[in-house]
This record gives C-alpha cells, sequence and structure tokens, in this order.
C-alpha cells in the first residue's frame, strides 16, 4: 500500500488552525483542516495513523487516504475546496432535431420494413445529414420523451 507523507509549512499550519478556530467554514474544510493537521510528519506535527484520525472524526480511513493523496499530489490549496465537477456535455437534441425525427418515425416505413427501428432512424438521420452521428440510444430517449407511439 502506497502510503503519503503529508508534511505542513509553518503558513500551512497556520491556516489550518485558523479554519479550526473560527466557525464560518463549512463541514468540508473543517474535516480536511482536522485531517491534514493530525497527520503532519513535519517538525511540529503530531503524527497519528489513518485509523486513529478516522476514528476520532467517525470517517472511512480511506477518506484519510484520498485527502492525503490529494496533497501530495496537487497541492495545499486543492484539499481546501472541493473538487470541480466534470463539464457537462452538451445535449445533441434540440427541438428542430427533434422535430425531424419525430417526422421520420411517422412517415411510413422503408420499403420491406413494417415500421423503423432505431437503428434505422439513427442512420436516416445521418443520412438527411441533420447530425454527424446519433446513437440508437439517443433515439430511444428522445421518442420516449415524446410518448410517440411507433407501432400503431
Amino acid at each position: 500500500m502506497v502510503r503519503f507523507k503529508v508534511t505542513l509549512t509553518e503558513n500551512e499550519r497556520e491556516q489550518l488552525k485558523a479554519i479550526l478556530s473560527k466557525g464560518k467554514h463549512s463541514s468540508l474544510p473543517f474535516r480536511n483542516a482536522c485531517i491534514l493537521l493530525s497527520s503532519d510528519e513535519g517538525e511540529q506535527g503530531q503524527k497519528a495513523s489513518n485509523e486513529q484520525i478516522a476514528q476520532i472524526l467517525q470517517i472511512n480511513t480511506k477518506t484519510v487516504e484520498r485527502l492525503k493523496q490529494r496533497f501530495v499530489e496537487e497541492g495545499f490549496e486543492a484539499c481546501m475546496d472541493r473538487k470541480p465537477y466534470p463539464a457537462v456535455k452538451e445535449m445533441k437534441v434540440d427541438g428542430d432535431l427533434e422535430a425531424h425525427l419525430v417526422a421520420i418515425s411517422c412517415s411510413k416505413a422503408p420499403e420491406g420494413y413494417t415500421r423503423w427501428s432505431l437503428r434505422m432512424l439513427a442512420d436516416k438521420m445521418i443520412e438527411l445529414k441533420y447530425v454527424e452521428s446519433i446513437s440508437h440510444e439517443t433515439i430511444r430517449q428522445v421518442l420516449k420523451k415524446t410518448k410517440l407511439s411507433r407501432g400503431k
């Protein structure tokens, strides 16, 4: 198991003590300050084991290990803030594309078929250059949202 060594500078130690002494912080920075101060292996630190820290704060030892790893790999500031959420992907289907899809699915099925399949609709949307690529699952979700009965 990889063990991460937390060594705080005097400035970082003072910032963490300030967080603990003031009551105007959310629980995450407060908890992280407790963990980092308790696991400090510097000259003024009183190193405690991950299990001891976890037991005192009533958290999982994995939480302590992850924070120590984050401190070593990303630095002090990264430990005091929440991780940013990943960017939300843009929706491929807008109202215009949805209207075209519904119109195609309501039209007569191709020769030799009784009705449109989701994969055939996806291929047709690409063929008509409404989109560069689209999956049959996206087609299913759009048609489900419109409550369209393709079987009638």
